[in-house]
């Protein structure tokens, strides 16, 4: 039984290593990948900033206005002409290889041997976060001025959004929870099972409904409105969640809270919120990430305005317009993933006993 027990565990440990792995390895090849250069991000791959055999660059030969491109040229003893430089030309450990176009590129003398690709800058970030125009240079040496992407902005927008909304339903569905956990009033049981039943309406359904009602109240284009689309559709969730939890706390703290003359509000907030700690932070955790994640409600309900616009908005957009400049949708993809990585790594720890909220008697 013993030899079984370390079988089944080692067999477990392995799935979950290789789980893990899987999940973690296309988050540290985008973080590689986000403070590297346009050039390197575009000829090699992420990992070949890890020790590797490859042919590395010893020296650079330019030719001079004279050498006729469309003919055969002859460099370090070959003769060759422009197309088969282009493939390049191995002679026993060199590799020789024209680098760039025919009028402006160069020949790039290469010795196979250990290397790394560790050409790390913040350029990349610079270029996402600031705006401004920057210059970048070519594989073949000529260089190109283009206009940055300002994600500050909408990175203040998203935690404009993301916070409120996230605050707000914790804070009624809470109320809501002790209410129908420890008041008894005239069909909480009937409420309670309506509110459960809000959990299977799709999000999807509600919108244009919901878009009728913010034009006629002119709050379409505003935080306000999807501060108040993503309470709506929280609440249920935050409600059962919470209610599962605060129903299980003893009775007998309540009662003796009771007894010395506490009022519900008392109880609430001196017992029932500091007790409920871990299913808040668990609730937290998923509430911030899908609104901080949401693309739909926030293009439904705040429109394409560029000083309005949301992280997930401008990826978007930098995607459609940038779809060939990998250094900066992973600069700009990877911004996007702090923060709610800073919020469920603070809160992790409570999160676990969250889930578990109410899931087992006695």
């Amino acid at each position: 039984m013993k030899t079984n027990k370390m079988i089944n565990s080692f067999i477990i440990n392995g799935v979950l290593a290789i789980i893990c792995l899987c999940w973690t390895v296309p988050t540290i090849g985008l973080l590689i990948s986000s403070f590297r250069d346009r050039i390197d991000i575009n000829r090699t791959g992420w990992w070949t900033v890890f020790p590797h055999k490859d042919w590395v660059s010893v020296e650079k030969i330019k030719p001079g206005p004279e050498v006729d491109r469309n003919q055969p040229m002859t460099f370090e003893g070959i003769t060759a002409t422009f197309e088969e430089l282009s493939k390049g030309i191995e002679t026993n450990d060199l590799r020789i290889k024209w680098i760039g176009n025919r009028r402006v590129g160069y020949l790039d003398v290469q010795k196979y041997g250990w290397t790394t690709a560790t050409n790390f800058s913040l350029e990349n970030y610079k270029q996402v976060l600031a705006g401004d125009d920057y210059t970048a240079t070519l594989a073949d040496g000529s260089t190109v001025t283009e206009r940055g992407d300002n994600m500050t902005s909408a990175f203040l927008n998203s935690l404009a959004v993301a916070i409120p909304a996230t605050v707000i339903p914790i804070s009624l569905a809470a109320f809501a929870a002790y209410g129908f956990a420890w008041m008894k009033f005239p069909a909480r049981k009937m409420l309670f099972a309506l509110v459960v039943a809000l959990l299977v309406v799709p999000l999807q359904i509600a919108l244009v409904p919901i878009l009728r009602d913010y034009v006629r109240l002119d709050l379409n284009g505003t935080f306000l409105a999807v501060w108040l689309a993503h309470t709506g559709f929280g609440l249920p969730l935050a409600t059962y969640l919470l209610f599962n939890y605060m129903s299980e706390l003893p009775r007998d703290i309540l009662e003796a809270a009771f007894v010395d003359g506490a009022s519900h509000f008392t109880i609430f907030t001196k017992l029932i919120l500091p007790l409920s700690v871990p299913a808040l932070a668990s609730f937290a955790i998923f509430q911030f990430l899908w609104v901080w994640n949401d693309y739909l409600v926030a293009l439904i309900f705040i429109g394409a305005s560029p000083t309005n616009q949301l992280l997930t908005q401008r990826l978007a957009e930098i995607v459609g317009s940038r779809g060939q400049d990998w250094h900066l949708l992973t600069a700009g993809a990877f911004i996007t993933m702090l923060l709610p990585l800073a919020v469920f790594f603070g809160l992790q720890r409570f999160f676990v006993r969250g889930l578990l909220a109410g899931s087992v008697k006695g």
